[in-house]
């Protein structure tokens, strides 16, 4: 094989695939990085046999072949050579020759017939979203799934697809993240699965804030996301995921309305003597046209007040801190209902304008009366 192309577009396809190379397995191929070369250019792919990457790039392809680089060495040299186009040429015995300028390198690669097979999913029907709603969907609801691997299910996003909308659900016990996104166009499928984390992660970082179009495609057993001159699959969790509908409160008789960022720097800054070691929750007290925010621990004692509108008829609860700043950073407009039940039942975050959909529910925690 033998191709040159662009050292910047290498290195791009390089950083984003190498990203599902195993760091250490009993299949030594799959630490490397396999490269196919054809007319169309050559294409990059990293498989740790949960998550694999493939990165198309525009190439001049003299010689059409495939083998397989090894993933940190050859990422190393490529990242270092001078800008500029980069030739790389593979012979029979895979001694693979990298020239750029006046540098040049040999090192050696592996056969790609000893590459296991990515899983098959078809391409035939898949559901268009932008790529900045996508994105949005993952951001705002990942930082919710469980790390509680004794409920793997809990341990990814569920996706469920209807006629006119998306929406992606995480929870993890102690609090549940929804986002929904609208389409203007009806969509024929209707769709529900969940993604672990990790291949969602890795989803994130490829996706940009553009309106350009994403498809993703259900298999059996695995999703396919394709992102332009990238494209990831990942295999699909099983299991019976909460009736989330069911365990968001709805008819709360308290409603109130924060602004977003005013409610989010109380939340933070009472948080600041608050860690893992010295856990407290933060005390809310919902009053009329504000709220005040307290926590106490070994390191000091913490104390906020922040304006709202409502009254909240002196309702006292107590929340984790970290997790209902979480949810603040994640609402997406400026000001947020805040709705409200007793100081038992959670608190669930809804939009104040019609334009957004999301819900946040935080659990109470309870706290000791004075």
């Amino acid at each position: 094989m033998r191709f040159t192309c662009e050292k910047n577009m290498l290195v791009q396809g390089l950083n984003i695939t190498g990203r599902t190379v195993a760091q250490k397995s009993s299949l030594s191929v799959l630490e490397g990085i396999l490269c196919c070369g054809d007319a169309d250019g050559i294409q990059l792919t990293g498989y740790n046999m949960e998550t694999a990457i493939t990165y198309r790039i525009e190439a001049d392809v003299l010689d059409p072949g495939k083998c397989i680089f090894p993933a940190k060495l050859f990422g190393d040299i490529i990242r270092r050579l001078p800008e500029g186009p980069v030739t790389v040429v593979i012979d029979e015995n895979y001694k693979v020759s990298i020239r750029a300028g006046y540098a040049s390198f040999t090192i050696s690669a592996e056969r790609a017939e000893d590459y296991p097979e990515l899983p098959d999913v078809s391409t035939d029907r898949g559901v268009r979203i932008p790529q900045k709603a996508l994105k949005e969907l993952i951001t705002g609801t990942i930082f919710a799934v469980s790390e509680n691997q004794g409920r793997p299910i809990h341990t990814g996003v569920k996706f469920e697809v209807e006629e006119d909308r998306v929406s992606a659900i995480a929870v993890d016990g102690f609090r549940l993240a929804r986002r929904t996104w609208h389409s203007e166009t009806a969509n024929s499928m209707r769709l529900n699965f969940v993604v672990p984390a990790p291949g969602l992660k890795e989803v994130e970082k490829i996706l940009t804030d553009s309106d350009e179009e994403v498809t993703f495609t259900l298999g059996g057993r695995h999703i396919l996301f394709n992102m332009g001159s990238a494209s990831l699959i990942c295999r699909l969790l099983e299991g019976d995921f909460l009736d989330w509908r069911k365990v968001v409160p709805t008819n709360c008789p308290v409603k109130l309305c924060a602004h977003v960022s005013d409610l989010a720097s109380s939340m933070e800054r009472v948080g600041l003597i608050v860690s893992e070691k010295y856990k407290s929750p933060v005390r809310c007290t919902f009053s009329n046209q504000e709220v005040q925010l307290r926590t106490n621990t070994t390191i000091g004692v913490a104390e906020d007040r922040c304006s709202i509108a409502g009254d909240g008829k002196d309702l006292e609860i107590g929340f984790n801190v970290r997790y209902l700043a979480d949810a603040l950073r994640a609402i997406p407009s400026e000001e947020v209902i805040l709705e409200l039940t007793n100081s038992l039942s959670p608190i669930v975050l809804t939009p104040a304008e019609e334009k957004y959909d999301f819900a946040y529910m935080v659990l109470p925690v309870r706290i000791k009366t004075n």
